[in-house]
């Protein structure tokens, strides 16, 4: 079946346009998830060195996302986009009346038949989940929607402390994901607001159905060191399965997202820190390893040459390719906040 599914999933691509949503940057490839997180702090940063502007993120969180899909909407937005008919049904039949059982060790439940949600394991799933939300787009221009699969991010750009898009941008999405059965969980759903203006006040809260957005005020940073004790460490340890832990957990670890944070959005203390734990584990495995730096680098050029590569990504447009001393000619967000 799942052989089947990938030949369904293959001619649902070659009748769709791939950039449908171009904000949708999970399930596509040469996309990640510092794609998404790029195009948001861009956006913002960007509007930020703009005079008397602060800028609302809220990053929403759905409850059972792909277990709430509705097969008869799913089946009309495919049709919108132009798939055929007998394409269409063939989705509906796959997704109504299915079957569905637990079974621990050798016992199983009775069966129950399942119409709503998209089958867990299911090739198509993630297709169809991002075809489902393809519509799901801002409708001011000074709001940005960015989403990696469910999760989603509503950039507001405010100036002169004027928020009512914003506002109107929040409640379209939520009266959207009543029409597409899609439920805000508000107490996992956050907001942070950016304002470098001295002398201001936070603005008013958030409200999503009657209940108040948490407010994101400040970052938290983990360190720890995953690195064990150097006396433990060599205990019938080589040095090649040491720097193999450390380049698969400790360095993953500190180089997540970091064309991101590591340009001039982050301090030159944090780098410093960052840098002694490097230090710390190159003293564990005996072994010279690369600094986050030269990660940095070598990341912002990789990344670069994907954008390049395609027409279509959204972050073609951003200053990101232009030449820049700090990632050695390839200066992928070198954006910052305003002095």
């Amino acid at each position: 079946m799942k052989c089947f599914e990938r030949l369904v999933m293959a001619h649902i691509k070659d009748c769709v346009d791939v950039t449908v949503d171009p904000h949708q940057y999970a399930y596509r490839k040469k996309r990640s998830t510092e794609d998404a997180i790029s195009s948001v702090v861009h956006t913002a940063l960007t509007h930020l060195e703009n005079k008397d502007s602060y800028v609302r993120l809220l990053f929403v969180d759905f409850t059972s996302a792909f277990n709430t899909i509705i097969p008869q909407t799913l089946v009309q937005k495919l049709t919108t986009l132009g798939l055929s008919s007998t394409l269409c049904n063939w989705v509906l039949d796959f997704l109504t009346d299915r079957p569905q059982s637990v079974r621990i060790h050798d016992v199983s439940s009775s069966s129950i038949s399942l119409s709503t949600g998209s089958p867990q394991g299911c090739v198509l799933s993630p297709l169809l989940f991002t075809l489902l939300t393809h519509d799901c787009s801002a409708i001011h221009p000074s709001c940005l929607i960015v989403k990696f699969a469910d999760d989603t991010a509503v950039v507001g750009r405010i100036a002169n402390n004027d928020e009512s898009d914003y506002r109107q941008e929040v409640e379209h999405l939520e009266g959207w994901c009543r029409q597409n059965n899609l439920c805000i969980n508000v107490k996992k759903t956050n907001e942070m607001i950016v304002d470098f203006r001295r002398g201001r006040h936070l603005p008013s809260p958030l409200y999503i159905g009657g209940t108040a957005v948490e407010v994101v005020s400040s970052f938290r940073h983990i360190s720890a060191s995953l690195l064990p004790q150097e006396a433990e460490a060599h205990a019938g340890l080589g040095s090649s399965v040491l720097t193999s832990f450390y380049r698969c957990v400790v360095e993953s670890v500190l180089s997540s997202c970091i064309i991101v944070w590591h340009g001039s959005c982050f301090g030159a203390a944090e780098k410093k820190a960052l840098q002694r734990v490097v230090k710390a584990a190159q003293r564990t495995v005996g072994r010279s390893l690369p600094t986050t730096t030269d990660i940095y680098t070598s990341r912002c050029r990789k990344r670069a040459s994907c954008i390049m590569k395609d027409p279509t990504h959204t972050c073609t447009c951003m200053n990101c390719l232009s030449p820049s001393p700090q990632a050695g000619g390839c200066g992928a967000l070198r954006a910052g906040p305003p002095d």
